[in-house]
Parts: C-alpha cells; sequence; structure tokens
C-alpha cells in the first residue's frame, strides 16, 4: 500500500494524487490519471482517489503540446498534501530536458512534496524525477526512443528500454503515452487489487495488463504477410494455462517449427514464449490469491506451476512477495476499501 497521511480521528480520506502540470506538456498523457483514479470507488460507493491538476507556478494557464492551454486550478501548494505525485510528459522542460538539472522554480515546487509520498512519471516526465535525484541507483523506465540520450544525461540512473513501466516502491516510471494508461491500472491494482483495477479497465475499453513491453512497439521491417502469427496460439495457452504446457505445443498449433515460432514469438510479443507463460501464470495466481479461498498448493496446480514452491519462486521474482503475503495484503486492502 502507498504511504498515506494519516486521516483524521480515523475518518475516511481518499488518496491524494497531485499531477504535475509542466509548460509544453502532453494534453493526453495529463488526462491520463484523471481517467484511471478517478473511477475506482469502495464499497459505500466513496471515491478512493482524489485527483488534482497544480502547477508550479500560482493557478492560471499552462501551455501544451497542442494549440490550446490548460486552465490549472492548483499551484504548488497541492504537492505538499499530496500521496501520490504524477509527473506527465513535456518536451519543453528547458535545462531539465537539455542539461539535467531543474530550475529553481520547479525545485523549489518539489520540495514542498512531503517524506514518504510515491512519485510517477510518464514518458519523459522521468526526466524531472532524475534530475531532482530521485532516481539515483535506480532502474527507470522511459519512450524507447528517448532511452539513450536519457541514459547520457543520467547515468547514475539504470534506465530499462524494453519494459512498460518500472515499478521501484515509491518510484514508477514508465514508457511512453500509452505505457501511462499501464502504469496507473498497476498503481490501481497495487493499492487495491486486480477486481478494482480490472473495473477500470473494462470503463476504459483497454487491456487490464498488456503482455511484453516496448520490444513489441519498436519499429521493425514487417515479416512477409503469407506467413502465420502466433495469436492462435497464444489463445490456445491461455485456455490451459494449468496444464504442463511444452513449446512444441504451441509451435504445432500454428504449425511452425520450434525455432520459427519462437523468433516469431519474440518478434510479437517482445519476450520468449516461457517468459511470456510465467507472466500469465502469475497474473492468473494473482487473481485466484486475491478473489478465491483456494490454498496456495491449488492455486499453483490450477495457474499452472505445479508446485506450491515453484509458484512461491515465481511470484518472489515477479513481484518480490510471497503467495502468502500478496493475499494477505490485498485481501486486507480490499476488506478495509483502502
Amino acid at each position: 500500500m502507498p504511504a498515506e497521511i494519516p486521516p483524521v480521528d480515523g475518518e475516511f480520506r481518499p488518496h491524494r494524487v497531485a499531477v504535475l502540470a509542466l509548460d509544453g506538456l502532453i494534453p493526453f498523457e495529463l488526462g491520463i490519471p484523471h481517467r484511471v483514479f478517478g473511477r475506482p470507488t469502495d464499497d459505500r460507493g466513496r471515491l478512493l482517489y482524489e485527483v488534482v491538476t497544480c502547477s508550479i507556478r500560482p493557478p492560471g494557464p499552462v501551455e501544451t503540446s497542442a494549440d490550446f492551454a490548460v486552465d490549472v486550478p492548483h499551484g504548488p501548494e497541492a504537492l505538499a498534501a499530496a500521496d501520490t505525485v504524477i509527473v506527465p510528459a513535456s518536451y519543453e522542460l528547458g535545462p531539465v530536458f537539455e542539461e539535467g538539472r531543474l530550475t529553481p522554480e520547479l525545485a523549489a515546487a518539489l520540495a514542498r512534496v512531503r517524506s514518504g509520498a510515491r512519485f510517477a512519471s510518464i514518458c519523459v516526465g522521468v526526466y524531472v524525477l532524475a534530475a531532482a535525484g530521485l532516481l539515483d541507483g535506480r532502474q527507470a523506465a522511459t519512450h524507447w526512443a528517448d532511452a539513450d540520450r536519457f541514459q547520457e544525461l543520467f547515468p547514475q540512473v539504470r534506465v530499462d528500454a524494453d519494459v512498460l513501466f518500472i515499478d521501484d516502491g515509491d518510484m514508477l516510471t514508465s514508457a511512453g503515452v500509452a505505457a501511462g494508461i499501464d502504469l496507473c491500472l498497476h498503481m490501481v491494482r497495487r493499492d487495491h487489487g486486480t477486481a478494482v483495477a480490472n473495473d477500470v479497465a473494462r470503463h476504459m475499453v483497454v487491456p487490464p495488463h498488456r503482455d511484453g513491453g516496448q520490444a513489441q512497439y519498436i519499429h521493425r521491417p514487417l515479416p512477409e504477410p503469407q506467413l502465420a502469427t502466433t495469436m492462435a496460439a497464444r489463445a490456445w495457452a491461455l485456455d490451459r494455462l494449468h496444464e504442463p504446457l511444452q513449446l512444441r505445443d504451441l509451435a504445432e498449433r500454428e504449425a511452425m517449427s520450434v525455432r520459427t515460432f519462437t523468433r516469431r514469438f519474440r518478434e510479437e510479443v517482445g519476450v520468449s514464449p516461457g517468459q511470456w507463460l510465467t507472466a500469465q501464470r502469475v497474473e492468473l495466481a494473482r487473481q485466484l490469491l486475491e478473489s478465491t479461498d483456494l490454498s496456495v498448493d491449488q492455486v499453483a496446480r490450477d495457474a499452472g506451476f505445479g508446485t506450491a514452491q515453484s509458484m512461491r519462486r515465481h511470484l518472489q521474482q515477479a513481484l518480490g512477495v510471497t503467495p502468502t503475503a500478496y493475499r494477505r495484503t490485498f485481501r486486507a486492502g480490499a476488506a478495509a476499501g483502502t
């Protein structure tokens, strides 16, 4: 669960999200946090998040990358009350983007953020977090087209250009544009569980979790039209995650050799078939741990891990927690409605 300011006298208080609007911001990405965090409610119909947009200046217009400005209703003081601060993309960050340093105005605004707050960035919004020194020694994601430049400017940050987002506890960073949706849905899932995040995704008409990473979006020569894809094999496998699937089983579904299937799969999805299967099984295990009372052994069998020991190892690698700890955390969060 994210660190929050305790509610007064035990009263309910939604998690406060401050979206920092900087000059040159991209309107689409500014709207993502509002769309994702603006929907989740508890069992009494109370919004679980309060989302506000703020500037580093007093309330007023902020220029965007489009042909209109945004009238931002809050100044930097809103950052002091935030539990989570999100920095959407902007390509007009001046010395932040060009030299890797904050302007005095931006530094003063970020200094208002309380200790323990959670930070997140969308696309090149990560430059702000890196220039503030918040990502030193940590992994970070950004748009694949900016990864090399970002790494050169901030050598102290470990850039991963392949993933859609990185969750490093109190620092979360995402790749470009729609990856901001993936990140925000992940944050809702982390805060309140899969069911709540899936509800948001359904109403946004987006997948609750996308397979693979950015590799599938980097331009490559298109395959010959007559060559088949691996889509049917993936759909077939998703209905049989509980079975001991072999690579040759998937390849046979597409009438390909194992070698050709493996190459084509990586081209389309961005990861190997084995990595993809493990990720799907981890996701299924998460859902079962959150939404059922099945034993850990039964969850392991139903998710295709075979044994609880195997599932424990894979969840530890993917999520950093054991199955029992994961269930305890998200069952408690769902019960409390926080």
